[in-house]
């Protein structure tokens, strides 16, 4: 007895000690396969943007006699210079704050006051126009342009930007107006309620109450709505016609130097302008667009 004891106690002993570490192994495995896949993932990001940025640098002749992927041979920084003058990027920039900038606030007015009629306000049919907002979603926007150019032709707005306004601003609202409603279902009703006690109006409750717990899906909401119309180019592409009018996008497919040729060092400068000016406003605001869309995941 004496000599079986240890051995019986032994036994489970080793393989406890076995099992602590194997499951250190084990940890650290899985940790290095997901650094592998985030690093992959990192390259397969940043390479693209490293890449554009060094073709921004180079000559004419050295993008068309090297190759692709070679280092240019001279910096070229003169090629932004070239870009925003030359290559009228600063017009085109300006072109899109006027077309995107009033869109996107009337959109998140429209948007915030439709979502808290439909969801806080109680009427008489308020499902069936909730419908009728999320139909808008299913009808293509290539659908509504011929209609469109001729309503804005015989009221007399062609040749300016109202039409890029308008029409992005129509496109924008019904997922706007869906978005805010499901965000409006995370207020608590008792805040209305007490407000609507002491006196207040229904546009006060809006104002004071309604729009300042929301404002992280506004900020959510305005940000992806900015990304769908600056990067819009077959809405601009439709209703701009004249060079005065085109937005960046147009300009950047219509990109031209001096006497008409392509030049692709000022292309890939100006490409560079449009990318990182963007990319700089996400990684800004990257941590309330994520609050943001948590915020109506979950009701409470």
């Amino acid at each position: 007895m004496a000599v079986d004891t240890p051995l019986k106690t032994a036994t489970p002993g080793h393989r406890r000690s076995g099992q602590r570490i194997r499951r250190p192994l084990r940890r650290t495995g899985g940790r290095l396969w997901t650094r592998i896949a985030v690093g992959l993932l990192l390259v397969v990001e940043v390479y693209p943007l490293i890449w554009m940025f060094l073709t921004s640098l180079k000559s004419n002749s050295d993008y068309l006699d090297n190759s692709t992927w070679s280092l240019p041979t001279t910096w070229e920084w003169g090629n932004y210079t070239e870009a925003w003058t030359t290559g009228n990027i600063g017009l085109y920039v300006k072109n899109s704050l006027l077309a995107v900038v009033p869109a996107l606030a009337l959109i998140l007015l429209l948007g915030t006051a439709a979502g808290f009629a439909l969801q806080v306000m109680v009427w008489k049919g308020r499902s069936l126009t909730l419908v009728v907002f999320l139909a808008g979603m299913m009808v293509p926007p290539q659908m509504i342009l011929l209609p469109l150019f001729t309503v804005y032709f015989q009221a007399g707005l062609s040749g300016t930007l109202w039409p890029l306004v308008l029409t992005y601003t129509g496109t924008g609202l019904p997922l706007t107006v869906f978005m805010m409603a499901t965000y409006y279902r995370t207020v608590p009703r008792e805040l209305f309620e007490a407000a609507t006690l002491d006196g207040a109006g229904i546009l006060r409750a809006f104002w004071t109450i309604s729009v300042p717990m929301v404002r992280n899906a506004l900020l959510t909401v305005g940000l992806v709505q900015f990304f769908f119309i600056w990067n819009d180019l077959l809405i601009a592409l439709t209703f701009t016609n004249s060079q005065d009018l085109r937005t960046i996008q147009v300009g950047l497919l219509n990109f031209t130097g001096d006497f008409g040729a392509t030049q692709y060092g000022p292309l890939f400068a100006a490409i560079c302008i449009n990318v990182f000016g963007t990319l700089v406003i996400y990684l800004f605001l990257n941590q309330k667009v994520m609050k943001g869309l948590t915020s109506g995941a979950v009701k409470g």
